[in-house]
Order: C-alpha cells, then sequence, then structure tokens
C-alpha cells in the first residue's frame, strides 16, 4: 500500500496449471486463490491512463489511482489505501459524484518467488497470463530467470493493451465477468 512506481511485467498466455507447477518446483510458495472483483472510475474523461479503482482481492479491499506513463516495466505510478468495505466504499464514491465505467472480475493463483510476488491472472475472453511484481526491476528479471523465462519475453503492457492484442476494447465493457 502506499504510493509509489510498480515494478511489474507480463508473461502472456501461460498454461495456470504447468506454471503453478514451475513455480513451486523452482522454490516458490502459494499465497493463494481468489476470486478478484474491481470497479474502475474514469477519473479525467478522455485520459486512459489514468484512472481510480475499487478492488476487493478475497482478503483486502483497496482503492488506488492508477497512473500509466508507458508500457515499460515501471510505466505505471499506484496510490493505494486500504478501506474497510467495497459496497460503502463504492457509495462513496458515488456520493462524492463517482460513476463506475466497469465492473470486472478475474481469478488470482498468487505465489512468492525470489523475493517477488507472482500472480497467475486469469480474465474473461483472453488466455491467463503471469504477472511478475517486486520493488524493483532487477528482482522482477530474477524472478523470470528462475523460472526459466528470458526477461525479454515480458511485456509491460497494462491489461487494456493485453485485451487490445486479443482484439478486445476492455474500456468498452461495462461487465466483465466470468
Amino acid at each position: 500500500m502506499g504510493s509509489g512506481i510498480e515494478y511489474e511485467a507480463k508473461l502472456l498466455d501461460v498454461d495456470p496449471e504447468a506454471m503453478a507447477a514451475l513455480i513451486l518446483d523452482r522454490g516458490g510458495h502459494r499465497v493463494g486463490e481468489a476470486l478478484q472483483r474491481r470497479l474502475v472510475y474514469d477519473i479525467t474523461p478522455g485520459d486512459p491512463g489514468r484512472w481510480l479503482r475499487l478492488r476487493d482481492d478475497g482478503t483486502t479491499v483497496t482503492l488506488a489511482v492508477k497512473e500509466i506513463a508507458h508500457d515499460g516495466i515501471d510505466g505505471t505510478t499506484e496510490t493505494e489505501v486500504v478501506v474497510g468495505d467495497f459496497d460503502t466504499t463504492r457509495v462513496l464514491l458515488a456520493k462524492l459524484g463517482h460513476t463506475a465505467r466497469s465492473y470486472q472480475e478475474n481469478r488470482r493463483a498468487s505465489f512468492t518467488l525470489g523475493g517477488a510476488a507472482l500472480e497467475i491472472d486469469s480474465w474473461p475472453l483472453i488466455p491467463p497470463y503471469l504477472e511478475i511484481e517486486a520493488h524493483d526491476a532487477g528482482t522482477v528479471h530474477r524472478a523470470a530467470r528462475l523460472l526459466g523465462v528470458d526477461p525479454a519475453a515480458l511485456t509491460g503492457e497494462n491489461t487494456v493493451e493485453v485485451y487490445r492484442r486479443h482484439g478486445i476494447d476492455l474500456a468498452a465493457i461495462a461487465h466483465l465477468t466470468f
């Protein structure tokens, strides 16, 4: 939680079961699995690089401002705070004049490996991907190498761009569920 640059990259089109087994085989640890739900709000109309996200990850509910400068491993800044309740925060945001642009769900299996957080994300309509996040780019790359993945195979694209790779405009989908 807090504010800062997110150092994260994705390995696209993974087999979730095979990737989970590989992470564990290489010394990783399973943290948990959850169905995540989120509401996405536009902050400034016409600026797709900045948005507000209310997310329930199954354990913690957070409110964050996401700001994308570029699609690199260090291209996103996130300012995030834990909030007490998803529905109460949604009501509070509505009272402040915010209307959610979309509701989204994804399934996430979480692991740790080599000082990094690894998330196998499954979203509707696209193949699953692995997200590697750490406190710096070097740790992200080391975790990838522990899995036998060349860091050059990783992308810093956000989920909107991953959907675009599949010909889908995520911003045009108001209700994304399984």
